[in-house]
């Protein structure tokens, strides 16, 4: 039997995700890319107070994915100011918010807290949900909501008929809103859920416990508002775009795609548990044969899961490991169930290599963070961060010694201090801030904030600027083909220096605005950062982005705005 000290306590453990994975996810120290969509949309909707109709930042309407999302985004730059923080605060509480339900779905299962604890230590140490954490895209909101939903399911699994109705509130809901989330994706397991609820032959419920007529109308109003909203302002037009992106251009058709697709998801979603999974090998035959025995439904139920969320990686056209994410929580449970019923926690020679690992990838990454840092003026919170690194890994050799019991919590605690380290690290490649660079140049020569600004290069550098000028400018992301016809209805323009020369620039006053980094330069600028030697490459490999203002009265003061800003 597991020791009382591995219980652990889930609001602890959430507040830790949040302090460690924090640094990481709250600036641009990685930027991933579909980020921009949700961002770009968000901006334009505090804009034109319309906070249903979403838009690429070049004006055009985007109906790929359903509303939560945005609104996510849309929330945080309302309460903490349209900025990197702003854009990520939600998806960060989402992923906490996920570690404390898995540890609710666990004990609503077993009604166990040893199980519940191992559970949320799985979940909390899953390296998709922290870096889908730091990305202000669905996954992370998706994982939340089915797992809401998951623990409407598992209390009706424990309790059949007999469940109170709460459970089936949770299940409607968690689903409605997932649906609110990624569309069909999560209609798809709502269905398979319901069918195994009602016909596996170990607890069969019956549709009379199912048919929460409340439950089901709040959850389908909920489901279906902003689809039906959209109808009602754009007509039906706006389905091509959802079902293309749903069902159209993400379904494989050829076989060996399909093969290849299912295999890489499975060998990604056995890795997202590593060590915790290998830690189970041991005498898992004998043990897979009593956890079935004690929980058929629940053991049943989990592989059905399991394998829809492979099967829907499989047929996509490219697969994505947060694709799998969905059905984590409810595996993390299967996998704590296995490991403590099987005594895993008692090999303690499999534990401390584990962990072993992990905490010499903590000072592998501390050392070069102290080498890249150590001349740095002014960095205090790099230096508490490594302070604190310190202190856990002291930590860590005491109850190496002492309290060996204790190992699996620090084996959690060790992925996310990872993640906590790796941010001393890649801030760098965040910096010199585009967005922000843009905004001073702005500000400093007291650009007209009533005339929109044309701009020309890469998107997630045009969202980043979008982003840091906030509401008070409009900036127009210009077509990849058919920019120099469009430039004429701009008085400012931002452009990238690699199209700078294909520009008659003649009638413009051309300034650099912002220079960054050059992905292909990052290991020669992280060993002169700091030196002299830094600023001069910076500045002959950087990637430029130029301010343009018309040096003539064309447009000035005549606020003219493009036909495609119009709203």
């Amino acid at each position: 039997m597991l020791s009382q000290e591995l219980r652990i306590n889930p609001w602890i453990l959430m507040a830790a995700f949040m302090v460690l994975v924090g640094p990481f996810a709250l600036n641009f120290h990685m930027h991933y890319p579909d980020e921009i969509y949700y961002r770009d949309a968000a901006v334009k909707m505090l804009q034109n107070g319309d906070y249903f109709t979403t838009y690429l930042g070049s004006g055009e309407l985007r109906f790929k994915k359903p509303i939560l999302t945005y609104w996510a985004v849309v929330a945080g730059f309302k309460l903490f100011g349209v900025n990197e923080f702003g854009s990520r605060i939600f998806f960060l509480l989402s992923g906490a918010f996920t570690v404390g339900l898995t540890f609710w779905l666990g004990k609503v299962l077993f009604r166990n807290e040893k199980i519940a604890s191992v559970s949320a230590l799985i979940m909390a140490a899953n390296p998709v949900l922290i870096l889908s954490s730091g990305r202000s895209i669905p996954d992370v909101l998706l994982v939340l909501t089915m797992t809401i939903s998951a623990i409407g399911f598992a209390g009706l699994l424990r309790n059949g008929d007999q469940a109170s109705k709460k459970y089936s509130w949770l299940m409607y809901l968690g689903l409605a809103l997932a649906f609110e989330v990624k569309g069909l994706p999560a209609a798809a397991l709502g269905v398979l859920g319901l069918l195994f609820l009602l016909f596996n032959p170990w607890k069969r419920i019956s549709w009379k416990t199912l048919l929460n007529i409340p439950a089901l109308a709040v959850s389908l109003f909920i489901a279906l508002f902003w689809f039906v909203a959209m109808w009602k302002i754009h007509g039906p037009t706006y389905l091509d775009s959802f079902l293309e992106d749903q069902v159209g251009i993400r379904v494989a058709s050829r076989i060996l795609l399909i093969f290849q697709n299912g295999l890489l998801a499975f060998v990604l979603l056995i890795a997202m548990f590593i060590p915790w999974v290998l830690l189970a090998i041991p005498a898992s035959k004998n043990l897979i044969v009593k956890c079935w025995k004690e929980n058929a439904a629940f053991f049943g139920f989990a592989i059905l899961w399991g394998l829809a969320i492979l099967a829907m990686g499989a047929m996509t056209s490219k697969f994505y490991e947060r694709y799998l994410l969905p059905v984590a929580p409810v595996l993390a449970v299967w996998l704590g169930w296995v490991l403590v019923r099987g005594g895993a926690f008692n090999r303690q020679k499999s534990i401390k290599i584990s962990l072993g690992v992990l905490l010499f990838v903590i000072v592998i990454l501390a050392g070069f963070s102290i080498s890249i840092n150590s001349g740095e003026k002014g960095t205090v919170w790099l230096r508490l961060q490594w302070l604190i690194g310190a202190l856990f890994l002291s930590y860590a050799a005491i109850t190496w010694v002492g309290s060996p019991k204790k190992l699996p919590k620090l084996i959690a605690y060790s992925f996310l201090l990872i993640f906590f380290m790796l941010s001393t690290i890649t801030y760098h490649i965040s910096l010199p801030h585009q967005g922000n660079q843009v905004w001073s140049y702005v500000e400093k020569a007291q650009i007209n904030p009533e005339l929109p600004i044309g701009f020309v290069g890469n998107l997630h550098a045009g969202s980043k600027i979008r982003m840091s000028l906030g509401t008070s400018y409009h900036l127009v992301d210009l077509s990849r083909s058919g920019w120099k016809n469009e430039v004429a209805q701009f008085e400012n323009l931002i452009i990238e220096d690699r199209m700078l020369d294909s520009l008659d620039t003649s009638g413009f006053e051309v300034n650099q605005a912002s220079v960054s980094w050059d992905s292909k330069q990052i290991p020669d600028l992280l060993k002169l950062y700091g030196k002299p030697e830094f600023d001069l490459l910076l500045e002959s490999t950087g990637r430029k982005y130029f301010f343009l203002s018309r040096k003539n009265d064309f447009l000035k003061g005549k606020n003219k705005t493009p036909s495609f800003l119009r709203v």
